[in-house]
């Protein structure tokens, strides 16, 4: 069924008439017009456009797997990538060497944001194409950009790229192959372009294509992430690796290519709105439900919009989740249904939808209507998934109809006390009356009271251990992930704080990702306890080191992670005994350790704040690694921080230290937060309540790490680098506390050191060095001037060997290992010399390494023939796969096969052998 828009006849006459003349520029007297116009295209045309290029490119169009995976690692189908997984491990024969697919997807991770921003969905259309070990890189990405700016029609001037920072040949293919400004080429971090598919399974570097909305903001200071001016829009995996459960990293069986280009975010872009809910793909569900609450979206306000947004998208995923088989329930994929459905009619209740009948099943005719080319078996499943929505909407609204007065009771006493739900009440809503937390939350944030979420977990963790039958049901096989271990326990209580040793009972344990009820002796196992004093890392702070142990049991902990949240990991080897589910165990943090990162964290805020007051208000962190060693801070700034500025940070910290400021910790609202200008952690996610920790005068910052008590703890912190990590970024390490004394006095060693070797005292070390390195150099070239030397002596014997021509053309080519590159270049000009202007010379060379030089020198008649020496030098290389170039009359390259050098030396002979004498 075709998808039609209001304005239905103008956007096919604009879509045709700009498609003819995509291919070049439109011509204007205005400067603004001096671009390509992309074409307006519907959804359907998008999609179809996405899969056929890459039809016509050899690649087999397949279905849209079931949003109910068989993948039992993860419960829903998240990316376009997961039903080929076993292909990409190697598990599976391909059937096709490369496919392309439009694959429906259900995310939930980042519900709170839905309607909220203009690109977060539950449910959305991730076109792909996939590569299962036949082409890579450069392949992938030359299609990717023939895709958007010959196909689409998407300006290349307003186009970034994203690489992984260690990735150069992506780099390099981006800006040789392509030809995009190195200026539009950012390179970033692990979190943002190395994809992975979870703990364990396939991964590898990313590059993505973002599109510029407002390119007038100009070329500084940008920032990708700014959602305000850029869509992210293709991602391309270079998938190279697997990923194990002990971590390590294996190379897969083939190099392959999992891309996704989001179907909702690349109609934003083409049909020009300004979110991707007003495109045609959810627009006419969010018009219906406007014309049902007797409002006119434009006209609307925006906490109504935000309703009518989140409709528009849970409606949709709900329809593909009930046609896939899945009914709404308390448990797994059932409960995201009926969370998604409940979060419906509550939003229908809040903009006034009043019908007498349920209103959710005419909203999902109209996704019915738009889910033709997605999914056509989704219209012939209609019936059914209307009478499941009805059905589930009658009995939310019976329950609303009673929780909804217990709820405005709790809401009254609550406001009347202390502002904030218990969770004992909270957790009667849920158990009782069948309000998800979430809704709860809603309810009392439009009234300005907050819920007691830890007092809620407390109440679930109490009818877990109650209930230990229910727990065993949820599915525990080797290949469930932790992510299903944190659905059935909930949350650990964190009290390391102020506590570096608690006594803790085992709720679960894990070996090899698999869930057993004992670890014995010498397994590497994964532990998780009902209260724990080990801070998970988070924040950029690493996880603490430490153990467990009773009389009987020692279990050495090497790290702690955090799960889906709030459920805390801790991973570790057991040295003696053996340890089973439900045993009491005192967890002890290691308390230097423990001292080291705190020192490091507390640094790290300060450094922050002497950056800002140094370099500016605009320093922003961009990343940090808080560690036992040393501290990782990455931060926005065009330039190198320059020498005295970076004396000043350090000499500012210090002076801070110094001053024995105390910290400050308190938990409030984040808007209360806000307006005392405390700082955001960059990466981290926030709530309505969040902690903050201040040092007087000093630093004042959003965080959930663990800190110093007071900044004499620190000690001392000392600035070891600073450098460039990508476009605008820069990064610092430096080391604090213990680091920093074992930090200088390792230093004072490496001097003492050297003044004894050098035999001066260390204030002379400077001027030592500059002589030695003066005598260095003299030494270099006159070892480099005797080389050169010795290779032309040894070229006379070469003349030997001189090809004559008919005409008078000389032609020499040879081969002289164990000479330098220079000494190579000065044999073969002298060679040339001596076979007179219409002689030829190329000689080749291979290090002890496996390096290849080739150099060519071409006399004056030779050169006038049409003989060039760096094209053939050139092509030649090639062979030792290398590369270079030079002048017409002389030229040098590389290689690094040398066991092709032979090969290239008779492949130039006949290139010269060839060369037509004038």
């Amino acid at each position: 069924m075709r998808v039609r828009v209001a304005r239905n006849v103008p956007f096919r006459r604009a879509a045709c008439g700009v498609i003819r003349r995509c291919a070049s520029t439109v011509q204007n007297d205005t400067k603004e017009t001096q671009e390509r116009i992309p074409p307006l295209l519907t959804g359907r045309e998008i999609r179809n456009k996405f899969l056929e290029f890459f039809e016509q490119r050899g690649h087999r169009r397949l279905p849209s797997s079931s949003l109910v995976p068989e993948d039992p690692t993860v419960l829903l189908t998240i990316a376009g990538m997961l039903q080929f997984k076993p292909i990409f491990l190697g598990q599976m024969p391909r059937q096709f060497p490369r496919v392309t697919t439009t694959q429906k997807c259900i995310r939930t991770k980042d519900i709170e944001n839905v309607g909220v921003t203009a690109r977060h969905h539950t449910f959305f259309e991730m076109l792909g194409n996939f590569s299962f070990g036949d082409y890579f890189k450069r392949e992938a990405i030359e299609l990717a950009w023939e895709l958007s700016t010959e196909i689409f029609c998407l300006p290349k001037e307003r186009l970034w790229i994203s690489v992984f920072r260690e990735d150069d040949e992506a780099y390099d293919i981006w800006k040789d192959a392509v030809g995009v400004s190195e200026s539009r080429i950012i390179r970033m971090g692990e979190e943002d372009n190395y994809w992975v598919s979870g703990p364990t399974g396939p991964c590898g570097p990313c590059s993505e294509l973002y599109y510029d909305m407002h390119p007038e903001r100009g070329m500084d200071g940008v920032d990708l992430d700014d959602g305000s001016r850029f869509i992210e829009f293709y991602n391309l995996v270079f998938m190279e690796s697997n990923r194990l459960s002990d971590g390590k990293m294996v190379p897969l069986q083939n190099k392959n290519i999992d891309t996704g280009m989001g179907l909702e975010r690349m109609a934003q872009i083409l049909q020009r709105v300004p979110n991707n809910y007003e495109t045609d793909l959810i627009f006419p569900i969010v018009s219906k439900a406007a014309e049902l609450a007797g409002v006119d979206y434009k006209a609307c306000n925006s906490k109504t919009k935000v309703s009518l947004k989140v409709i528009g998208d849970h409606i949709r995923a709900a329809v593909y989740l009930i046609s896939d088989g899945v009914n709404a329930s308390n448990v797994g994929r059932g409960y995201i249904l009926r969370r998604l459905i409940r979060r419906v009619v509550r939003s229908g209740r809040l903009i006034g939808i009043q019908n007498e009948n349920c209103f959710t099943p005419s909203l999902a005719a109209e996704a019915i209507k738009l889910s033709g080319d997605c999914d056509p078996t989704v219209q012939e499943k209609e019936y059914q998934i209307l009478e499941e929505l009805e059905k589930e909407e009658e009995r939310f609204s019976n329950t609303l109809d009673r929780g909804e007065k217990l709820l405005e009771e709790f809401l009254e006493k609550s406001k009347a006390t202390s502002g904030t739900l218990s969770g004992k009440d909270a957790f009667l809503l849920y158990d009782t009356y069948g309000f998800p937390l979430e809704i709860t939350q809603d309810a009392a944030a439009e009234q300005n009271v907050s819920v007691d979420v830890p007092g809620f977990e407390l109440e679930m963790a109490k009818q877990r251990r109650q209930s230990r039958a229910a727990r065993q049901e949820v599915d525990l096989t080797k290949q469930a992930s932790l992510a299903k271990v944190a659905e059935s326990l909930g949350s650990t209580l964190f009290v390391g704080y102020h506590e570096l040793e608690v006594s803790s009972t085992v709720e679960a344990l894990l070996i090899d990702g698999e869930v057993v009820e004992e670890a014995l002796e010498g397994d590497e196992v994964e532990i998780i306890l009902n209260t724990t004093c080990f801070y998970a890392e988070s924040g950029g702070q690493v996880g603490d080191h430490g153990s467990l142990s009773r009389k009987d049991v020692h279990v050495t902990i090497t790290d702690c992670q955090k799960v889906s949240g709030s459920l805390y990991v801790h991973l570790g080897s057991v040295e003696s005994g053996k340890i089973t589910t439900g045993m009491t165990l005192t967890a002890r943090v290691d308390d230097s350790l423990r001292k080291r990162a705190v020192a490091h964290h507390s640094a790290t805020h300060l450094l922050q704040s002497a950056l800002k007051q140094v370099l500016g208000d605009s320093v922003a962190q961009k990343g940090s690694l808080v560690g036992f060693d040393r501290l990782r801070f990455d931060f926005n700034f065009p330039k190198p921080v320059a020498s005295s500025d970076l004396d000043v940070v350090e000499k500012t910290v210090n002076e801070w230290i110094a001053q024995n400021i105390e910290s400050k910790v308190a938990t409030m609202e984040i808007e209360t937060a806000k307006k005392m200008g405390a700082l955001a952690t960059f990466g981290e996610k926030y709530g309505s309540t969040v902690r903050v920790v201040e040092f007087e005068g000093a630093s004042i910052e959003l965080c959930g790490g663990c800190h110093v008590e007071n900044t004499s703890e620190i000690g001392a912190m000392k600035i070891i680098s600073e450098g460039g990590i990508a476009s605008g970024i820069r990064r610092i390490e430096a080391v604090a506390g213990p680091s920093a004394l074992e930090y200088l006095t390792a230093r004072e060693k490496i001097v003492r050191d050297v003044s004894l070797a050098l035999r001066v005292r260390p204030e002379e070390l400077l001027s030592r060095i500059q002589v030695l390195q003066h005598e260095l150099l003299a030494s270099k070239k006159e070892a480099e001037e005797l080389r050169a030397e010795i290779a032309i002596l040894k070229s006379e014997k070469l003349l030997e060997s001189v090809i004559q021509l008919e005409g008078g053309r000389c032609l020499l080519v040879s081969r002289m290992d164990g000479v330098s590159p220079g000494a190579l270049s000065e044999a073969a000009q002298t060679l040339q010399k001596r076979m007179g202007d219409n002689g030829a010379a190329v000689l080749g060379s291979a290090s002890a390494e496996g390096k290849v030089n080739l150099v060519a020198a071409f006399g004056p008649q030779v050169v006038s023939s049409g003989a060039n020496a760096g094209k053939l030098v050139g092509q030649v290389a090639k062979i030792c796969s290398g590369g270079g170039g030079g002048r017409p009359n002389l030229a040098q390259a590389g290689g690094r096969d040398a066991s092709k050098l032979p090969d290239a030396l008779e492949r130039a002979k006949e290139l010269l052998i060839s060369i037509p004498i004038a």
